[in-house]
């Protein structure tokens, strides 16, 4: 009985701990103390600022298609997945080429839904 006992406790002690491993989702966003917001990233297994997690998934795909700008490209040229950061007085936000569409890349990836309230991309439609 103490044997079963100590199995069931290792393993609840096991579980526990590999919960701590992996701190959070990938695109996961959190507030730190101090109010700045931060996103986990899986392939750089840390916190970013939410830029920095934008740019580690641009590259992580091949770059910015179509780099930082203020225009949308011409249409004829973008490509399924092409990638860019649209600069908005209101600030930066990344947008991926999807279904025929720039759709803001947290709309096609599914990452934290804070993402679409960051910078610029409450107004990329406007």
């Amino acid at each position: 009985m103490m044997k079963l006992l100590g199995v069931v406790v290792l393993s609840c002690l096991m579980v526990s701990f590999n919960s701590f491993a992996d701190p959070a989702e990938n695109g996961q966003v959190h507030k730190t103390d101090s109010g700045e917001l931060r996103a986990w990233d899986n392939n750089q297994q840390k916190w970013l600022s939410l830029d920095a997690f934008w740019e580690s998934y641009a590259s992580s795909q091949g770059g910015l298609t179509w780099g930082k700008r203020v225009d949308y490209p011409p249409y004829e040229k973008v490509k399924e997945h092409d990638t860019m950061i649209i600069q908005l007085d209101q600030g930066p936000c990344l947008m991926e080429f999807f279904h025929s569409r720039w759709r803001r890349a947290n709309d096609v990836r599914r990452w934290d839904d804070a993402f679409n309230e960051y910078a610029g991309c409450p107004y990329v439609f406007d």
